[in-house]
């Protein structure tokens, strides 16, 4: 799960990503009655309701749980904080000139909060409990946001760098997270925390076109990133 900043192997991710890049559809698990767990707006910002989504996993089994599942939850639960923590900083600093951060942080609340009730359901610690904003008990975490804080102040494109990178690497740890997973439930909110990055990422990048700026990917393979941006947001 340690992939953070790390080169990533070209093509590693391209069948998951390209399977799962069609649309909403089965790959975002199954759905309680009031429809999927995630709404999406028309910015692509994408956002849980915590109703549907716990109606969801109420109709889902509980699993054991394996050892790398517990790592992942854990680990997952302060990767969704940092970009709630990131975006929700780099709002203040440039909110005048765009809504995309204080957007994409309200919804990003929601990603942490998902994996929360995962640690619930399993009885695992939370490590965010209690943490102001811009703290984690996970090192590597702490020193991520660190640095990417610097880098967003120095300028609205940057921040806007900083914010799709975020994405990448959201996706890259969650691909990599789900080759182990076999619990439904954890499945079906990974699979949904896909979809809201990938939308995310969509945002960022129209959000640096608007610049007059191309962004490049930081960390995925280039296939990989088009595979995303090609297409419209997911609903």
């Amino acid at each position: 799960m340690k992939t953070l900043y790390k080169s990533i192997p070209v093509g590693l991710l391209t069948v998951f990503l390209l399977a799962a890049c069609g649309g909403g559809g089965s790959g975002d698990g199954p759905v309680g009655n009031g429809g999927p767990p995630l709404v999406v707006d028309a910015a692509g910002v994408s956002t849980f309701d915590s109703t549907v989504l716990g109606a969801s996993l109420t109709a889902l089994p509980k699993q054991t749980l394996s050892a790398a599942e517990q790592e992942s939850l854990i680990f997952m639960r302060e990767e969704e904080k940092l970009a709630h923590d990131i975006y929700a900083g780099l709002d203040v600093r440039w909110g005048v000139n765009t809504r995309v951060f204080g957007n994409i942080a309200r919804s990003e609340s929601t990603h942490t909060e998902a994996v929360r009730e995962l640690l619930l359901r399993y009885a695992l610690p939370d490590p965010a409990n209690a943490l102001a904003t811009g703290l984690f008990q996970n090192t590597l975490l702490q020193g991520l946001y660190t640095q990417l804080m610097v880098t967003g102040n120095v300028s609205l494109v940057d921040a806007l760098k900083v914010g799709a990178a975020i994405e990448e690497i959201d996706m890259i740890d969650l691909n990599q997270a789900l080759l182990v997973m076999d619990n439904q439930d954890i499945v079906l909110v990974y699979q949904n925390l896909l979809k809201g990055s990938r939308n995310h990422l969509r945002s960022f990048v129209s959000t640096l076109a608007n610049q007059g700026v191309t962004y490049a990917p930081q960390y995925m393979a280039s296939a990989d990133y088009q595979a995303i941006v090609s297409l419209p947001v997911e609903h």
